[in-house]
């Protein structure tokens, strides 16, 4: 019998210490028990990251289970003459005897309230809530703020940077998990904890983050996120067990293995941060008072107790100059954070602007150009906004006329400089004709917009290009996430995209690229212009259609991409830089060409989706039933007058479905056939071959409210420079010709949010005196 029972002990010892085998060191390749064994011996450390591992825990299980016994209630320290085991890669910290730990009255052992959960001497109503606060007696922290916990294998030992201290149970293994008595865990990190007698949970706090665990439950919380253990929590002997991988995990420590002296070593970081900010971003010396925002943080939540700043700290500095200011922070524990340092740039003292302008002369005849030269200047060199009273091409009203210019720079300093002229009772032209003679482009002069439509129609020979137009603009006003337009497309591409965002999440937009063939596909960006997200329409219009000219002039915007089979990718990726807020609108004209078919989406999404993941999801949306959509072929129109343009007043309509027809194309979504009103999405090239001498041409809007831009002979006009062309009787000054007939070059289309049809107008020009 004795000889069996020998026999039986010896197999028990050799498949307890198989079952110990930590997985982390189990090679990649499969190996044998034996092979495991010599593995973890010959480990002398093993360093185990903070991701929680996906089948065994990574701790090595005690070689035996933890002894009954009698259940200390509070991590206390071991006698002082107790030694940390020694180990070459991990030194440990000496640190001040500290002070023992406050007993803490423990509640009956009765399986139901864990020790873990300190209990006051008074007796709490059932199902109440027990708050409990870090215990901070006798827990040493090193100088510079970092700790280390060691835990013995097979012991209740721990080592706080190197002080002893028991734990109320030892590390314990249970189906292969290692688990930890949560409340010393807690007690030597310095994060607070209480537990619930309802829900038997015990619910841990550290900083922001509130951690939950409950009895007999894999699963634990993290600011309600859940997450699974390997083991669940348990108690025993009044203790709440917790599996070590999870706990630290959770409180996000780092920890190191030491396979030789049987250890597990805990790396914490109780040392608090401090930083500030000064405001404002310039500072003058003797002008501006600093304020210093500050912020603090502590990774274990703890109150801040102290602050102390250093260096040259002033409200107001009265040089300039470079100052460095630090700011360190001590919190509850006596930890001091690292200093915190800024340097502040003392800028001179902010001068006011200089405002100054000279006239050609001093006195003028009535209706004689007035030249004003604006020489006015910032002893900063910063932009100037400058403001004019009783500004004036001329003059008609004899006598002495002031003129004023006021300056003022960012800071809202300014000044005013003011002339005095004389005008004469002498006339030289009449006010009508300064306007024609005079008016620079973009500004507005007034004619009578009843007269315009009575005018003789230029004759031309019209051709086109083949840009194929997708114009997605329908629905303007979106209402849901979706897909806005799709279509299949090779070769020359324009791109059209207006929409605004209905919803009342912050939305993106996005242009999707898909190759689905079996060749890589390049996709050369040619011109593009984006403007927006913001809430008016015809601005994003305006801007989107100057940048797009901008890029023809300069090619900023060339670019190429290529994409393989099968790949999808948003491209014009300024479209989705800003997310849209709700009720914003953004503008895209822009023309691509590709080699080979590639299939475009126009999408709509909440600002944090993947579009392309969840582009196979999105429904295709309605039309608007208002505004325009769909594919049209041939989209820049080429404009060709032959004869001489000028001599007499003539005009040119676009956009109106009669002189200028909409192009004809087909809704993709639908199979439908579509007319694009107002031909929006068309750029129009008007080669005026023989221009009079003498000639204005000016902008004219018909069909209500005009905000946009055209190039003249390669220069970007705006339409107008202030404000917007609101009724028929205004006129944009386009261009105007020189005493010799010559060629005229205009580039045009329509800005998306303004009214059509428009008219070119040319009028012959008085002779000038």
């Amino acid at each position: 019998m004795n000889l069996k029972k020998m026999i039986l002990v010896a197999v028990l010892a050799v498949s307890q210490t198989a079952a110990a085998v930590p997985a982390f060191a189990i090679p990649a390749s499969t190996q044998s028990i034996t092979g495991n064994v010599a593995a973890a011996v010959n480990t002398t450390q093993t360093v185990v990251t903070q991701e929680e591992p996906s089948a065994t825990d990574p701790l090595p299980p005690l070689v035996t289970e933890a002894p009954a016994g009698t259940v200390t209630p509070t991590p206390t320290p071991i006698p002082a003459a107790t030694a940390v085991p020694a180990a070459t890669a991990v030194p440990v910290v000496p640190a001040a005897t500290p002070t023992p730990l406050p007993a803490v009255t423990q509640a009956p052992v009765d399986g139901v309230v864990p020790t873990d959960a300190a209990v006051p001497t008074a007796t709490p109503l059932p199902g109440s809530t027990q708050v409990l606060q870090p215990t901070t007696a006798g827990l040493t922290t090193s100088a510079t703020g970092g700790g280390q916990l060691i835990l013995m294998m097979n012991s209740n030992k721990m080592y706080r940077n190197g002080t002893p201290y028991t734990a109320n149970q030892p590390m314990a293994v249970k189906n292969g998990v290692s688990y930890v008595s949560i409340r010393a865990m807690v007690e030597m990190v310095g994060v607070s904890y209480t537990y619930d007698y309802k829900t038997k949970e015990v619910i841990v706090t550290k900083g922001t983050s509130i951690m939950r665990f409950k009895t007999d439950s894999k699963i634990y919380t993290v600011n309600g996120a859940k997450n699974t253990m390997k083991g669940p929590a348990y108690q025993f002997k009044g203790t709440f067990m917790v599996p070590l991988t999870s706990i630290t995990y959770a409180l996000n420590i780092p920890y190191t293995v030491d396979n030789v002296q049987k250890r597990v070593i805990l790396t914490l970081n109780t040392k608090p941060t401090a930083s500030f900010t000064v405001q404002p971003t310039e500072i003058y010396a003797g002008q501006t008072t600093v304020n210093y925002v500050t912020s603090y943080s502590s990774p274990n939540g703890t109150p801040m107790a102290e602050e102390q700043w250093g260096g040259n700290k002033l409200d107001m500095y009265d040089q300039p100059g470079f100052y460095t200011v630090t700011y360190s922070v001590r919190d509850a524990n006596n930890l001091w954070s690292d200093p915190y340092s800024v340097t502040i740039q003392v800028l001179q003292p902010n001068q006011p602007p200089v405002a100054q302008f000279t006239t050609d002369k001093d006195e003028y005849k009535m209706g004689e150009p007035v030249i004003l030269t604006d020489t006015s200047y910032d002893p900063e060199y910063e932009e100037l906004t400058t403001t004019w009273s009783n500004r004036g091409l001329a003059y008609f009203n004899p006598g002495p006329t002031s003129i004023q210019l006021t300056v003022t720079d960012k800071h809202g300093l300014s000044s005013t400089f003011e002339k005095t002229i004389n005008i004469t009772s002498e006339q030289l032209y009449t006010q009508d004709e300064v306007a024609k003679l005079f008016t620079i482009p973009g500004d507005v002069l007034t004619f009578d917009g009843g007269l315009i439509p009575g005018l003789p129609n230029l004759p031309y020979n019209l051709s086109s290009d083949s840009y194929t137009l997708i114009r997605s603009n329908s629905p303007e006003t979106v209402n849901t996430e979706g897909v806005l337009y799709r279509e299949t497309s090779v070769g020359k591409t324009r791109f059209l995209v207006h929409h605004m965002n209905n919803m009342t999440t912050r939305q993106k937009l996005y242009v999707i690229a898909t190759n689905n063939g079996i060749y890589p596909a390049t996709i050369s960006t040619e011109y593009s212009g984006i403007a927006g997200p913001v809430t008016s329409p015809e601005y994003t219009g305006r801007i989107s259609i100057q940048k797009y000219y901008n890029s023809m002039i300069t090619g900023s915007s060339a670019s190429q991409i290529v994409l393989q089979p099968g790949q999808s990718v948003p491209i014009l990726t300024d479209l989705n830089k800003i997310a849209m807020k709700p009720k914003e609108v953004l503008s895209l004209s822009a023309d691509l060409i590709s080699d080979y078919p590639i299939l475009y989406n126009v999408v709509m999404v909440e600002q944090t989706k993947d579009p392309v993941a969840v582009l196979p999801t999105l429904p295709i949306l309605d039309r608007d039933g208002v505004h325009n959509r769909g594919t049209y072929p041939d989209s820049t129109r080429i404009i060709n007058v032959t004869d001489v343009v000028g001599t007499t007043q003539s005009k040119l309509i676009l956009g109106d479905n009669k002189n200028d027809l909409n192009l004809i194309g087909i809704d993709p979504m639908t199979g439908t056939e579509a007319s694009n009103s107002g031909n929006f999405g068309v750029l129009y090239k008007i080669v005026l071959d023989r221009v009079a001498a003498n000639t204005l041409i000016t902008f004219n809007p018909r069909g209500g409210n005009y905000l946009g831009s055209l190039m003249v002979n390669g220069t970007i006009v705006n339409l107008p420079n202030k404000g917007s062309l609101s009724s028929s009787d205004m006129n944009a000054v386009v261009f105007r010709t020189g005493e010799y007939e010559g060629p005229v070059d205009i580039t045009f289309s329509v800005a998306s949010g303004s009214n059509l049809p428009v008219n070119f107008v040319f009028t012959p020009l008085p002779a000038k005196k």
